[in-house]
């Protein structure tokens, strides 16, 4: 049993469970019917999508200043009592049950998920 950090719109990988899409906004131009079956995800989960706003300043150029500000920003926002309990709840479902969680993005190195990923870790998830 554990988490699995993914990024949406791949193959599943067996056994792995329900997938969480914690992304801002749906899939463009697929219907809501095709989402689980296109493995994009099972249940949306905007709450961990970092806001509009912190989303422009990881886009906004490839430079580590930049890069560092997204960070501590998303970090920010993971932090407020809401988002803290829904961390908390994926890593202890982690200890009982297989499931994944992720994004669009291409490059994990320069996506949330990779923030996301150490996050669950500091709440005691169990990881893949």
């Amino acid at each position: 049993m554990a988490v699995r950090i993914v990024r949406l719109g791949t193959e599943r990988i067996a056994n792995e469970g329900l997938r969480i899409g914690t992304v801002r906004r749906p899939p463009r131009g697929v219907p809501k019917s095709r989402f689980a079956s296109d493995n994009w995800y099972d249940v949306w989960l905007p709450n961990l999508a970092p806001s509009a706003a912190t989303i422009r300043l990881a886009r906004a150029g490839d430079s580590t200043r930049r890069w560092a500000a997204f960070v501590r920003r998303y970090r920010a926002e993971m932090a407020a009592p809401d988002n803290i309990r829904v961390l908390d709840l994926l890593a202890a479902l982690s200890h009982s049950s297989s499931f994944s969680v992720g994004c669009y993005c291409a490059d994990e190195s320069r996506c949330h998920r990779s923030i996301l990923r150490q996050l669950l870790v500091d709440r005691g998830a169990v990881l893949l």
